[in-house]
């Protein structure tokens, strides 16, 4: 079970955080010459989008893109909001509808998302 990335979108719709939670590594360089002999695969694998919005916060929408089989993505829809509410808005050289780029935010984030892969879920207090 993987989660593979997080956004947070402004309400106009622009995206103000990104992050890249699982990056397949390559196994060996490859470079290609033209013309290129593509061979395209159907592959079975699914990909849920959750999307979040607080009541505290209007217009701001948090993204988490997950594989299916994992659990309690609402869970970590609100400990992101937490997050977000904690050291990003707290912050005050941060303004609304601004890029994120608080250490904190992003240190704190990672955190969650390895407790959210490893336990599944978020309970009470965590």
């Amino acid at each position: 079970m993987a989660i593979f990335s997080v956004y947070v979108v402004n309400k106009a719709g622009g995206l103000i955080y990104q992050y890249d939670n699982y990056v397949p590594r390559a196994e060996a360089e490859k470079t290609f010459s033209y013309p290129l002999d593509l061979v395209l695969k159907i592959h079975d694998e699914k990909v849920v989008v959750s999307f979040g919005q607080r009541d505290g916060i209007r217009g701001i929408k948090f993204i988490v893109l997950a594989d299916p089989r994992q659990s309690g993505i609402d869970a970590l829809l609100r400990k992101i909001y937490e997050i977000y509410s904690d050291f990003a808005l707290k912050n005050p050289f941060y303004s609304l509808e601004m890029p994120i780029r608080c250490e904190l935010f992003d240190q704190n984030l990672k955190g969650a998302l390895e407790i959210a892969e490893k336990a599944g879920n978020f309970g009470p207090g965590s």
